[in-house]
């Protein structure tokens, strides 16, 4: 097991790692391709933000990102792990690595915006909420968290 930088050529594979893990959680098929655009890694969202792929074997199992919200804030702005894969420690080796990365890059706090079913996996982190964010379905809001690193 590895993390490595995620590379161009990745797009296509972690966009269908992102469908896939964001089905997991019993969104039906209407509401995950409603989300499609919303959820797809570009060629170019790769190349301007930090994406690094958790490599099991010679496979991308689960993939984190983030960019800078200013001199001290982070965003994580996703991570995913492969469906065959969730629930076996790989979200904690994930979290891990980001945190260290972000505090060796001089941030001070992460911002993240937890689809509800991962709120507890980023509470067990020490992430509060801080807000909520309406969304496209009605009466579903996305939990605002934070953490200082």
């Amino acid at each position: 097991m590895e993390i490595k930088k995620a590379r161009i050529v990745d797009a296509e594979i972690l966009t269908d790692l992102t469908l896939k893990s964001k089905a997991y959680w019993k969104y039906g098929d209407e509401q995950i391709e409603n989300w499609r655009a919303d959820l797809s890694i570009s060629s170019q969202y790769i190349s301007e933000n930090e994406v690094y792929n958790l490599l099991y074997g010679n496979q991308i199992i689960a993939y984190y990102s983030y960019f800078s919200l200013g001199r001290e804030k982070v965003k994580l702005d996703n991570m995913f792990i492969h469906p065959d894969f969730i629930g076996k420690g790989f979200g904690k080796v994930l979290m891990s690595d980001f945190m260290s990365r972000a505090k060796r890059q001089g941030f001070n706090r992460v911002a993240l915006d937890a689809d509800p079913n991962a709120k507890g996996f980023y509470m067990k982190r020490g992430f509060r909420v801080i807000g909520k964010q309406e969304t496209s379905i009605n009466n579903r809001f996305l939990p605002i968290m934070e953490k200082a690193i």
